[in-house]
């Protein structure tokens, strides 16, 4: 059987997506001499909060998804970021490809949130492969690719900004059920309010959140 082995090179944002994405640049490496017709992979990314620090603010911001710093010795779980597919082109003995992931700004993911709440530093990243290898020298062997087959990476936060502030320039992104959209739309509309800033802020000053 083929041994494959994946390590992840860099990343960085996608400028011409129609939606905000990030690409990873993998690094395959097959067994010396054999040849690799196709590779048909499946990844599944994964965030490992655990294996970086936090300031304070960034704790308080995480608060919401692992509970206060007293508990994180539990429940710094790993969060799911992404699974994607990818095929990978013939070979023989080393290539590098292009991994797509795309992403979103639903403050409702819980990587999303994750990812927001981070001030500087890096995101450690454990990617997860599996899939199908067809190889031979002659006619096609198809071969599996390990389940435990996995490259770590730590992603600059910065990255990540770039990303959103290329979609979302200067804004944040705020999914509503349909009743609770319209029931804002009316509000808004009632009181001739000219954009969504306005209608929140007229909102948050009412609740007394906000005296400025």
């Amino acid at each position: 059987m083929t041994a494959f082995d994946f390590a992840c090179t860099g990343v960085r944002a996608d400028p011409y997506a129609a939606g905000p994405a990030l690409v990873f640049r993998l690094r395959v490496t097959a067994s010396p001499g054999t040849r690799v017709h196709a590779l048909a992979l499946r990844c599944q990314i994964r965030i490992e909060p655990a294996r970086r620090g936090y300031g304070d603010a960034e704790a308080r911001a995480l608060s919401d998804l692992f509970g206060e710093r007293s508990r994180w010795g539990s429940s710094l779980n790993p969060v799911q970021f992404a699974q994607v597919p990818v095929m990978v082109q013939g070979f023989t003995g080393e290539t590098e490809t292009d991994l797509v992931v795309p992403c979103t700004y639903d403050m409702d993911i819980a990587s999303t949130r994750y990812f927001n709440a981070l001030e500087e530093g890096e995101v450690p990243l454990l990617m997860l492969f599996s899939g199908t290898a067809f190889t031979g020298a002659r006619g096609f062997h198809v071969e599996p690719v390990p389940w435990d087959k996995e490259a770590a990476f730590r992603m600059p936060v910065k990255t990540w900004r770039e990303m959103v502030e290329q979609h979302f320039p200067g804004s944040g992104w705020l999914r509503l059920p349909r009743d609770a959209m319209d029931a804002l739309l009316d509000y808004r509309s009632r009181q001739a309010l000219p954009s969504w800033e306005a209608t929140v802020d007229q909102l948050l000053r009412a609740a007394g959140e906000r005296t400025a």
